[in-house]
């Protein structure tokens, strides 16, 4: 039945959501600077969802403190769905990193819609002599502390999969987090760092380019767009499948013919034939499920993260 409901809803979403604003645009807010996975994602999406709903989305980049600068600011804003975030499993881990937030996850936020998914890549420096990740790894035990790891910033997907690689390795690396993926990668090219964890939109130029090199993917399937990149369980290290998403959330208080509209658009938008092939293109495979399968992953996502975050020992720097 919800699944019927759903497409009937995505037929007339347009009509939906024009009903409830006018002439009124709408705000994706990403808490990472420009040229990462989530800013690419979101601007993917938002000139499919502007056509979609008739007013324009624009994104606004909020980076810093692991997201919660523009989770923050989301969860303020009013509930009128004018205001949207755009983030991925951060909003969730930051719940049980950060100690004190003016905000909480599940009480601020309503699940939207996933738009797109995809894995993370391990990639280094080429110029680190490890060819695989057995390599790597071999590399980093006859050389505890010396490795630096950096990520797009404390709770994000990429430290806590750095984390992961920790607690089932047992390797000892250094957390350098930094306001976003772009400057992330900025520092693992210039060799300030030696390894990361990132999606294949933001890494795969440099690839291509040879200036950095994959090692293992975070997917339970190998990427179509990098098919010789094995998966960590492939590589040797079991236990590590984690598909990074990219939702869509609205203040809490948002009324739910508003939310229910908007996840029909956001999954209308994201399986668009010409939507398809761009996601294709970064890596990135389309999602579009309804604000209540997205809640029910949501809760999941925090419950799955806290204990990481509690066995690694993790904290936000």
């Amino acid at each position: 039945m919800e699944k019927l409901l759903f497409t009937f809803l995505l037929v007339f979403s347009t009509t939906a959501f024009s009903q409830q604003l006018t002439n009124r645009p709408i705000r994706l807010v990403v808490g990472f600077t420009p040229g990462g996975g989530v800013d690419i994602a979101a601007r993917t999406l938002a000139p499919k969802l502007s056509e979609l709903i008739g007013q324009p989305v624009i994104v606004e980049n909020k980076p810093g403190a692991g997201t919660n600068i523009a989770n923050e600011f989301v969860a303020r804003s009013a509930a009128d769905g004018t205001t949207l975030l755009m983030n991925t499993a951060a909003v969730a881990i930051n719940m049980s990193l950060y100690r004190g937030l003016p905000f909480e996850t599940l009480r601020d936020f309503t699940a939207v819609s996933i738009f797109s998914e995809s894995p993370n890549i391990l990639v280094v420096n080429s110029k680190l002599a490890a060819a695989n990740l057995k390599e790597f790894l071999a590399l980093a035990r006859a050389n505890p502390g010396k490795f630096n790891y950096s990520s797009a910033g404390s709770g994000t997907t990429q430290h806590l999969c750095a984390e992961l690689l920790k607690l089932k390795t047992g390797i000892s690396i250094t957390h350098i987090p930094y306001k976003g993926t772009a400057p992330s990668l900025t520092s693992l090219i210039a060799g300030e760092t030696e390894l990361t964890f990132a999606n294949i939109p933001a890494i795969n130029q440099h690839v291509k380019s040879g200036r950095l090199r994959p090692l293992a993917s975070t997917g339970a399937k190998r990427a179509e767009l990098m098919p010789d990149v094995p998966t960590m369980k492939e590589a040797g290290v079991d236990g590590m499948d984690v598909t990074v998403w990219y939702g869509v959330l609205a203040p809490s208080a948002t009324p739910r013919p508003v939310v229910t509209a908007l996840a029909a658009a956001v999954a209308r938008a994201a399986h668009d034939p010409e939507t398809r092939k761009r996601l294709a293109e970064q890596g990135a495979e389309p999602v579009g499920n309804t604000a209540e399968e997205f809640g029910r992953i949501l809760r999941d996502e925090v419950a799955r993260w806290a204990e990481v975050v509690k066995a690694s020992g993790a904290r936000a720097d």
